[in-house]
C-alpha cells in the first residue's frame, strides 16, 4: 500500500508501471558497482530494477515509514531516489530481491558522461576497465581532472543546493551515508551531429548496427530546479518535458556548450553501523587521519558532500 502510495504521489498510472515491465522485457545495464548489485531497465527506459541484498531488504522496511512521512512533508520536491517497489523473486529455492525506481537519466535524449560523485578523493576514480565502456561511471578525482563545471544559473543552484541540504539532513538523521550524486550530462551539439551522421548514413542505404547515438542513451526520478536559459538549437529540445524528466535542469545561455544535466542522489541504502565503523578504521589507519576517505559519519559526509557539489555547480 505504501509504494501503491508512492508511485502515486511520482505521478505513475498503475497502467504505466506494469506496462513498462509486461509489453516487453527489461534490458540488462552494465553499470554494475562495488557491491556487485545488478541492474536492468525497462525497455522504455523509464523505470530501474536494481538487485539488493537481505540487509538492504531490512533497512528498506526500517526506513520506508520515514522516507513516506518526508516525501509527504516535502510534497515530493527533493532529489532522493524514488523508490516504486520492493518485489522478492524465487526460482528453485534461490531469492532473490530487488528494488525498482525512476529512471534518473531521460528516457528519450542520451547521456554522453556520467559521474558518480561522493565529495571523497581517496580512490575514487574510475577504472581502466571502466574507462573502456562506452559511457563509462567516473568518479569524483576524474570529475576534477576534466575540470567539469555544471552550469546552471545562481538561482537554480541556490534551488537545488537547499534540496539537497533537505535531503542529507534526512539521510543524517537516519545514520545513513555513502550515496552519491549522479550526474549525466547531455551535450546537444555531440547529438545534432549524431543525428545527422545517422541520417546521412540511413541516406546512403547503411545499415549501422551501431547507431552512434545508441551508447549513452540510459534511464530518468522528484521534481528537481525548474530548467533555467536557453531554449536549444533542436525541435526536438523544445518538445522535451523536463515535468516527466523531473531531474533534468538546463544549462545557463551563457554556457560555452549547450548542455542538460540530470543529476539526483542514488544508492541511500548504507547504514552507519559496526561494519562502517571498522572500515572507516581500516581506512584511517591506511591513509591517515587527514585524509578524504569515503567512509565517515554521516553528518560529516553530509557535510563534505554538500562542499563538493557546492564547488561543481555554477
Amino acid at each position: 500500500m505504501v509504494f501503491r502510495n508512492l508511485r502515486e504521489r511520482f505521478g505513475i498510472s498503475e497502467t504505466e508501471y506494469v506496462n513498462s515491465f509486461v509489453s516487453s522485457a527489461p534490458v540488462y545495464d552494465d553499470s554494475s558497482g562495488k557491491s556487485g548489485a545488478k541492474f536492468l531497465r525497462s525497455h522504455d527506459g523509464k523505470f530501474i530494477v536494481k538487485t539488493i541484498i537481505r540487509e538492504e531488504v531490512e533497512l528498506m522496511h526500517n526506513i520506508l515509514p520515514d522516507y513516506h512521512k518526508y516525501l509527504v512533508e516535502r510534497h515530493g520536491d527533493t532529489l532522493l531516489p524514488q523508490y516504486l517497489g520492493m518485489y522478492r523473486l524465487t526460482v528453485e529455492g534461490v531469492e532473490t530481491y530487488m528494488l525498482i525506481m525512476r529512471s534518473v537519466f531521460s528516457c528519450t535524449l542520451p547521456v554522453h558522461r556520467k559521474y558518480d560523485l561522493k565529495g571523497s578523493t581517496i580512490d575514487r576514480q574510475a577504472s581502466d576497465k571502466e574507462k573502456d565502456k562506452d559511457l563509462p561511471t567516473l568518479k569524483d578525482n576524474d570529475f576534477v581532472n576534466d575540470n567539469v563545471k555544471l552550469r546552471i544559473g545562481a538561482e537554480a543552484k541556490d534551488t537545488l543546493m537547499k534540496r539537497l541540504k533537505f535531503d542529507t539532513d534526512f539521510l543524517a538523521e537516519l545514520k545513513l551515508m555513502d550515496y552519491s550524486l549522479l550526474v549525466g550530462i547531455h551535450d546537444s551539439e555531440r547529438y545534432e551531429q549524431e543525428q545527422q551522421e545517422n541520417e546521412t548514413t540511413e541516406a546512403n542505404g547503411i545499415d549501422d548496427d551501431e547507431g552512434s547515438g545508441s551508447g549513452g542513451e540510459v534511464l530518468t526520478p522528484p521534481d528537481s530546479p525548474s530548467p533555467r536559459g536557453h531554449l536549444l538549437s533542436s525541435g526536438e529540445y523544445d518538445e522535451f518535458d523536463f515535468g516527466c524528466n523531473v531531474y533534468a535542469v538546463r544549462c545557463t545561455e551563457d554556457s560555452p556548450k549547450a548542455e542538460i544535466y540530470f543529476m539526483a542522489l542514488i544508492d541511500i541504502l548504507t547504514h552507519w553501523g559496526a561494519k562502517k565503523k571498522a572500515a572507516q578504521a581500516a581506512k584511517t589507519v591506511k591513509h591517515g587521519a587527514g585524509a578524504e576517505i569515503s567512509t565517515v559519519k554521516p553528518k560529516q559526509y553530509a557535510e563534505r558532500f554538500l562542499e563538493f557539489v557546492t564547488k561543481a555547480l555554477e
